[in-house]
């Protein structure tokens, strides 16, 4: 399954969608050894990246056409995140332009490792690249 668009960031951090549809996302991520911080554990940035993709996805499964901006977005860390983790998504809430959106990573063994809320802009996919193929040089960043 694709996420729709080319997104570096994601692509490095190996992010698998596993689910896309009807308000809900799931997002399979196994951290490699230099997503970890000094106590072997899967650094907080990664968690914030897989928390806001994973609640930017879930948004974007009503209007996969449509692309998001984060406008804000809350992290809980209940747990160190250990091995392979899924973040699953969930549209809460959405208006014409708006998507309110909660996420949740779990470790291998189903337990809550971190959540989140996040707040997400609906914008029109523009083209991305060389500022004259864009002039107003406004990009995706779901």
């Amino acid at each position: 399954m694709s996420f729709g668009v080319e997104i570096p960031f994601v692509t490095h951090l190996g992010f698998e969608l596993t689910r896309f549809e009807g308000g809900h996302s799931e997002i399979s991520y196994t951290p490699k050894p230099e997503h970890l911080n000094s106590f072997e554990v899967t650094h907080g940035g990664a968690s914030m990246t897989l928390l806001d993709v994973t609640m930017a996805t879930a948004a974007r499964s009503v209007d996969p056409d449509m692309g998001v901006v984060t406008i804000e977005m809350k992290t809980s860390f209940m747990q160190a995140a250990r091995g392979p983790l899924t973040g699953k998504g969930r549209l809460i809430h959405r208006t014409k332009s708006m998507a309110f959106t909660e996420g949740t990573i779990f470790d291998a063994q189903g337990r809550v490792c971190a959540h989140a809320t996040g707040t997400f802009k609906y914008v029109k996919r523009l083209p991305t690249g060389p500022q004259s193929s864009n002039p107003l040089n406004v990009i995706s960043t779901d």
